[in-house]
């Protein structure tokens, strides 16, 4: 098993110096779910929420998170995100919404939880809009998907 890198030999926190590290493209892919009443879904489909387009303001969430990350993960790098991409799609098995989340940047740390950052951003978005309708929606499944770039390389969830 790898150590864990955010610790120093004495076991304090402590944010990695990747000064050394070369930059590359770096890519992460995050996603995840929220299961709902099929009203809920069906409001969200056909905009019939007080609040607005839950999909737009979710994917402007989405961006958010992700340009956010470091003031709420206490040990992540600022970085320069060159691209965020969001997309939703409704669920087949479950009632409700996956929403995967492409973050890319050419730097020296890789943008893993930027990506998680923002899907779990959306998924919190669409329950705040829309718990006045369902307050037992359920966000799950929020994983890494892939990512590519740097030392460690490629990875993809199989």
């Amino acid at each position: 098993m790898t150590k864990l890198t955010h610790f120093d030999a004495t076991g304090r926190a402590r944010m990695v110096d990747v000064s050394a590290k070369d930059v590359s493209t770096r890519i992460a892919i995050a996603s995840g779910e929220i299961h709902m009443q099929p009203e809920t879904l069906d409001h969200i489909q056909q905009g019939k929420l007080k609040k607005g387009d839950v999909l737009a303001v979710a994917d402007v969430a989405a961006v958010m998170g992700a340009k956010k990350t470091p003031d709420l993960i206490p040990m992540c790098h600022p970085l320069m995100l060159s691209g965020i991409d969001v997309s939703f799609t409704e669920l087949e098995d479950h009632c409700g919404l996956s929403v995967a989340v492409s973050v890319k940047c050419n730097g020296k740390t890789g943008v893993e939880m930027e990506a998680l950052t923002a899907v779990s951003t959306a998924l919190l978005t669409i329950y705040d809009m829309c718990k006045a309708v369902d307050k037992a929606m359920c966000l799950t499944n929020i994983q890494l998907e892939e990512k590519s770039g740097g030392k460690s390389g490629e990875w993809k969830r199989t």
